[in-house]
This record gives C-alpha cells, structure tokens and sequence, in this order.
C-alpha cells in the first residue's frame, strides 16, 4: 500500500530545520488544511500554489515529490 505524501513528508520534520524540504515538512505538519490523505501530485501542487505560503518555493515540493516517488518505487 502507498503512503500518502504527507505521510512521506513527515519523516523530514526536525525541530531544528537544517533544509527547505525539512523547513516544508515543518510547516506542512502546522497547516491543518493540508490534504493529508492525497497522493496525486496536481492536487498537492494546486494547494499549495493557492495555500503554500510556507513554501520557499515550488521547486521545493518538487524535489520532495520527486524523493517521495524514488522512496515508493
């Protein structure tokens, strides 16, 4: 069974954020509308574009969902 991306996501939290995705990780894990459940990348990626105000930049998240699919192969 495939994890969710938050799911993935959550093993770089760290309370001392020492990267973006740990800093995304971080912020995503506070942002209690993230669709914690979704492991479509357009759903995630247009929440974020309209909510992710958290986010350094895009390409953040795509370097997470790039490790998220290498982790799921």
């Amino acid at each position: 069974m495939r994890k969710s991306f938050y799911h993935f996501l959550m093993k770089y939290r760290h309370p001392e954020p020492k990267d973006a995705i740990s800093r995304f990780a971080n912020e995503a894990f506070e942002d209690h509308s993230f669709p914690k459940t979704s492991e479509d990348y357009n759903d995630l990626s247009s929440y974020l574009e309209l909510n992710g105000h958290y986010l350094e930049s895009m390409a953040v998240f795509d370097e997470a969902w790039l490790e998220y699919l290498l982790s799921e192969k």
